[in-house]
C-alpha cells in the first residue's frame, strides 16, 4: 500500500475509535442520567434543534422522555427541566444545589465571570447579596425608587404628546424610559432623550440586544469550539459590550472624584463606599472591574427586557381593543385625570393588575430561561445529575401550562382574575424564574411595568393604524428573547378619548 493510503487508514482507524470512546463512554453514563435523545460524536444532538425556535424543539422532545431529559450540544452534557412540578423540585426544593450559573459561552467571553449575572460562587453571594440591599435601601418596592420611575413616566408622556396622534413607531421611546431608569438607580441623573450620551448608550443597548436574538448567537452558544471559523458577529458583541463597560466607567471615574462616602448617592457610590471598606480583605469580591460588569448587567437585564414587554403589552391591547376599554374605565375610576398613578393604586385596580400579569405570561419573554448548573453531583428523582451539568429550567411550558391557563395561546386578562373579578395569584406565573437565581430586580420591573403602562392609557387612547384584525402579535423566530414584531400605532390625547 503506498504511503498515502496507509495515512488515510490511518487517520480513518483514528476517528472510529474517537466515535467508539465517545459513544462508550456515553452508554456508561445513560445509565444514571435522565433519558433523550442519542447523541452524534463532536456535535452532540445539534442536528434536532431549531435554532428558529428552540422552544418547540424542547417541546417535542419532552412529549418523548418526560419532564427531565438529557441533550448534548456539542460535547457539553445538558438536562432539561420541562414544566412547572419539576422545576419548582429543583430550583425551590434543591434550590442550593440547582443555584449555580450555567454556562453561556457568548456571555461568559464578554463578562468573564465577573458582575452578578453570570459569576458564580462566592463572587455571585456577595454581589448579588449587595445589590438587593442597596436597592432595598434606595427604596424597590418603597417610595424613592417609585418617584423616580413616576418621574421617567411623565416624561415619556411628554415625549409620546409629541407624536401629535401621528402613527408612531413606539420601540425608541420606549427602550428610553426603562434605560434611564437604570440610569437613575446607577448615576443618580436621568438623560433628556435627545441627549447624544443618551443616545449612545440607546445605539449599543439596542444593537446588542438585536444581535443577541440572531439564530446565530445560539449556534455560538452550542458549538462555541467553532467561532474562530464564523463570521465577525460575535466580534461586534465583543466590541458593543467593551463600549458599554467604558461607558459605565466613565460614570465610575467621575463619582469617584466627588464621592462623599457618608452620604451615597446611587448604586456606585455604595459600591465605591463598599470597596473603600473592604480594601484590606483579600477575600472581598468588591473591585472596579466587579462594579462595572454589574453596572453593564443592570443596563443589559433591566432595559431592553422591560422596553420589549411594554412594546407587546401595547401591541396586545391594540389587539384587543376590549381590553382598552375596561383598562380605561378603571383608571378613571380608581386615578382619574388629576392624579399621577402610584403603585399603591395596584391593589384597587385587579383588571390593570391582571392585564400586565397576562402580558408577561403570554409574551414568555426569556423562554428557555437563564441556564443554571448543579454545584455537585446530585440524585434527582430516579436519576444522577453530575456536578457541573447545565441545566435548562424552561419557563415557556409553565407560563404556558394549559391546566393552570385555559387557553394557554390566547391573550386573556381573565387567567389572573377569580369570578368577583378580583386579581387572582398563580405560582405558574415565574417570567422572573423563582429561587435563588431568579432576577435580581424583578420588583424594579413589575412597578416600571404598572407604572408606565397605568400612566399611557390614563393619557392616551391607543389607535391601531389599519384593521386591529390583521395585526401581528407575534414573530416566526424565537431567539434568546421573544422580541415583538415591528409596528406604528397613534397615541391620541386624553380629548380624543373623550370624544369618541
Amino acid at each position: 500500500m503506498d504511503p498515502w493510503g496507509l495515512t488515510t487508514t490511518a487517520l480513518l482507524a483514528c476517528v472510529l475509535f474517537l466515535i467508539f470512546l465517545f459513544l462508550w463512554d456515553q452508554g456508561l453514563n445513560r445509565g444514571k442520567l435522565p433519558p433523550g435523545p442519542t447523541p452524534l460524536p463532536f456535535i452532540g444532538n445539534i442536528l434536532q434543534l431549531d435554532f428558529k425556535n428552540m422552544t418547540a424543539t424542547f417541546s417535542q422532545l419532552a412529549k418523548k422522555y418526560g419532564s427531565i431529559y438529557t441533550l448534548y450540544v456539542g460535547s457539553q452534557r445538558v438536562v432539561v427541566l420541562h414544566g412547572y412540578n419539576i422545576i419548582k423540585e429543583a430550583l425551590i426544593d434543591q434550590g442550593d444545589v440547582f443555584m449555580e450559573r450555567g454556562n453561556i459561552p457568548i456571555f461568559e467571553d464578554i463578562m468573564k465571570g465577573k458582575g452578578v449575572v453570570f459569576s458564580r460562587g462566592e463572587r455571585w453571594k456577595q454581589i448579588r447579596r449587595f445589590s438587593l440591599m442597596t436597592l432595598r435601601n434606595f427604596g424597590m418596592g418603597k417610595r424613592s425608587i417609585e418617584e423616580r420611575v413616576q418621574e421617567e413616566a411623565q416624561c415619556l408622556v411628554e415625549e409620546l404628546k409629541k407624536t401629535m396622534g401621528k402613527p408612531t413607531d413606539p420601540t425608541f421611546i420606549l427602550g428610553c424610559a426603562p434605560c434611564n431608569v437604570i440610569c437613575s438607580i446607577l448615576f443618580r441623573d436621568r438623560f433628556k432623550y435627545n441627549d447624544e450620551k443618551f443616545l449612545y448608550l440607546m445605539n449599543l443597548l439596542t444593537e446588542n440586544f438585536h444581535l443577541f436574538n440572531k439564530p446565530w448567537t445560539q449556534l455560538y452558544n452550542f458549538l462555541p469550539a467553532i467561532r474562530v471559523y464564523l463570521p465577525g458577529i460575535h466580534k461586534r458583541i465583543l466590541k458593543i459590550n467593551e463600549e458599554l463597560r467604558h461607558f459605565v466607567l466613565e460614570r465610575v471615574k467621575e463619582h469617584q472624584k466627588i464621592l462623599d462616602p457618608n452620604n451615597p448617592q446611587d448604586y456606585i457610590d455604595c459600591f465605591l463606599s463598599k470597596m473603600h471598606q473592604e480594601k484590606d480583605n483579600p477575600q472581598s469580591e468588591f473591585d472596579l472591574e466587579n462594579l462595572v460588569m454589574t453596572g453593564a448587567d443592570l443596563f443589559g437585564a433591566g432595559t431592553e427586557t422591560t422596553s420589549s414587554t411594554l412594546r407587546h403589552g401595547l401591541l396586545l391591547i391594540l389587539k384587543h381593543p376590549e381590553v382598552q376599554v375596561k383598562i380605561h374605565e378603571e383608571i378613571d375610576r380608581v386615578i382619574g385625570q388629576n392624579r399621577v398613578p402610584s403603585i399603591k393604586d395596584r391593589q384597587d385596580m385587579p383588571y390593570m393588575d391582571a392585564v400586565v400579569h397576562e402580558v408577561q405570561r403570554f409574551v414568555d419573554l426569556i423562554p428557555l430561561n437563564l441556564p443554571h448548573a448543579v454545584t455537585r453531583d446530585i440524585q434527582f428523582q430516579k436519576y444522577v445529575i453530575p456536578k457541573g451539568t447545565n441545566i435548562f429550567p424552561l419557563l415557556s411550558p409553565v407560563l404556558g401550562d394549559s391546566k393552570e391557563f385555559p387557553n394557554p395561546d390566547q391573550f386573556d386578562p381573565q387567567h389572573f382574575l377569580d369570578k368577583n373579578g378580583k386579581f387572582k395569584k398563580s405560582d405558574y406565573f415565574m417570567p422572573f424564574s423563582i429561587g435563588k437565581r431568579s432576577c435580581l430586580g424583578e420588583g424594579l420591573a413589575r412597578m416600571e411595568l404598572f407604572l408606565f403602562l397605568t400612566t399611557i392609557l390614563q393619557n392616551f387612547t391607543l389607535k391601531p393604524v389599519g384593521d386591529p384584525n390583521e395585526l401581528i402579535i407575534k414573530t416566526n423566530h424565537v431567539g434568546f428573547t421573544n422580541v415583538p414584531p415591528h409596528y406604528q400605532l397613534c397615541f391620541l390625547p386624553l380629548s380624543g378619548r373623550r370624544q369618541s
